[in-house]
């Protein structure tokens, strides 16, 4: 693959693994649209160091060493579980303070944030981005071949109509294309945030329901998590 093409498909990888819904994106539409773009961003920040990190210990080997210790995976997605569930209270609280505002116009908005300490943390205990540096972030690293579409079903059905077929197969093991992995990331973490704000701007109604949405979409995960890490432990 050409240069051009490694980042194209580093991109395109990218904002396949940021877009699917989760819990990082319930933080980051949760900042957005009660604090504005920045917050958003800055939560998706925190998502996106939270990869970096897993990036580096993929590099160094010590990823493996949790894919070798079930009993570790377990205590890492029981802590995710906990946290998830604290966070949802906390955008719960944020739903019912969207309210308030709406219902009283005057009262000042929120503007303190914690949202990329809140992804960050959510992030290193995350299941799915345990399990993807487990194994296709592994492989992300190391020379070879990666099919896109296999990794991320749903952009099937984007793939098609638009001429790539069903299979996206990816040259994998360059600088390129980890770069390309990042900034898709990063093209994701800044203009999902925009859009969510644009929403809360053309409706006073989409604050308190983003909120609440996001609170519902951590608790789930929350619960599915907790379960998960104590039937590991058990």
């Amino acid at each position: 693959m050409s240069l051009a093409s490694s980042v194209a498909a580093g991109v395109l990888f990218g904002l396949a693994m940021a877009a699917p819904p989760g819990p990082m994106n319930a933080v980051i539409a949760e900042e957005s649209v009660l604090r504005g773009w920045f917050a958003g961003a800055r939560a998706g920040l925190g998502a996106m160091t939270g990869d970096a990190i897993f990036c580096v210990l993929a590099l160094v080997g010590v990823v493996e060493i949790v894919g070798a210790a079930p009993w570790l995976r377990g205590v890492m997605v029981l802590a995710g579980g906990l946290l998830m569930g604290y966070f949802a209270v906390d955008a719960a609280r944020g739903a019912l303070q969207a309210s308030e505002v709406d219902a009283a116009p005057d009262r000042p908005r929120a503007t303190a944030g914690k949202g990329f300490r809140k992804a960050l943390a959510l992030s290193l205990t995350n299941p799915y981005q345990i399990v993807f540096w487990l194994t296709v972030g592994v492989g992300l690293l190391a020379p070879g071949e990666l099919d896109l579409l296999a990794e991320a079903p749903w952009l099937a059905g984007v793939s098609e109509p638009l001429g790539f077929g069903s299979e996206i197969v990816i040259q994998t093991g360059s600088v390129a294309l980890l770069g390309g992995f990042f900034g898709g990331i990063g093209l994701w973490i800044t203009s999902y945030p925009a859009a969510v704000v644009a929403l809360g701007e053309r409706s006073d109604r989409a604050a308190p329901a983003v909120a609440g949405v996001s609170a519902a979409v951590l608790a789930i995960f929350g619960l599915v998590f907790v379960v998960d890490g104590l039937t590991t432990l058990a």
